[in-house]
């Protein structure tokens, strides 16, 4: 399970293209501009927010569930070792 969920982590990393700094900066800066922009443009500016939420979105549940298996992992092992040494 352990290397199974790291693979997909990784994966999901290899997969990972979020828009770039100047593109959000860009965003950011017309934001105050939104009512003059074209519709093409929010769009756009759409479609790369939505398309940036989903995979982050994804990385922060799939991160979770890494997180949850590694502390089930330690504990697992924490009892071993604290049974060992009673």
């Amino acid at each position: 399970m352990y290397r199974q969920l790291q693979e997909e982590l990784f994966k999901l990393q290899e997969k990972h293209f979020n828009m770039t700094k100047q593109e959000l900066e860009n965003i950011i800066t017309e934001q105050q501009n939104l009512k003059n922009l074209p519709n093409n443009k929010l769009i756009e500016f759409m479609d790369k927010l939505s398309a940036d939420f989903e995979i982050t979105k994804q990385n922060i549940i799939n991160t979770t569930i890494f997180l949850d298996k590694l502390e089930e992992l330690y504990n697992n092992t924490l009892k071993e070792f604290q049974s060992r040494n009673k």
